[in-house]
């Protein structure tokens, strides 16, 4: 990245359904496994794009999830998400495609059916090099994909994904 531009938005993608039958760690497998971010939600029938799935979401499940929808298939690619995992590890992945709907079985098991690419470190993020900004957001709880606001956690987020891809090679 060109140190004039600017660094790209950071966000906790829990990845974790509202459904009561799915495990908490369900969604995080699977997107970590799929290569995709994503958020929960089925509607019947599957939408036809990205308009026609918030206003199937807003019907099925109700106004917020729609824009929580809205928001998610807004973020810019490239855009870093910070996901954990069940045993509470971190991982880290930047966000690398559009909307789409997930129909597969395996997606509406796990509750995730609203994804985008996303490419994942291929490893956790050991803790201490994990931004004190998105430590603090998985503290507070909650299963909402949500941007996150601490100044320099940009920086941080990008020198975390930097030292981990340095690592890998």
């Amino acid at each position: 990245m060109n140190p004039a531009q600017e660094v790209p938005p950071v966000y906790r993608a829990p990845m974790r359904s509202r459904r009561d039958d799915v495990g908490s760690g369900a969604g995080t497998v699977r997107g970590l496994a799929e290569g995709v971010c994503g958020l929960g939600g089925a509607v019947d029938p599957p939408p036809d794009d990205l308009d026609d799935a918030v206003a199937l979401v807003a019907r099925a499940h109700d106004g917020r999830t729609a824009r929580r929808l809205r928001r998610f298939a807004e973020v810019p690619d490239g855009a870093f998400v910070w996901a954990r995992e069940a045993d509470g590890a971190y991982r880290l992945g930047r966000l690398t495609g559009p909307w789409r709907y997930d129909t597969s079985t395996a997606a509406r098991e796990a509750d995730l059916v609203h994804v985008r690419d996303c490419e994942w470190l291929p490893d956790p993020v050991p803790e201490p090099e994990v931004p004190a900004g998105t430590l603090r957001t998985y503290a507070r709880g909650g299963r909402n994909f949500q941007q996150t606001h601490d100044a320099g956690i940009g920086a941080q987020t990008l020198a975390a994904w930097r030292a981990a891809a340095a690592r890998a090679r």
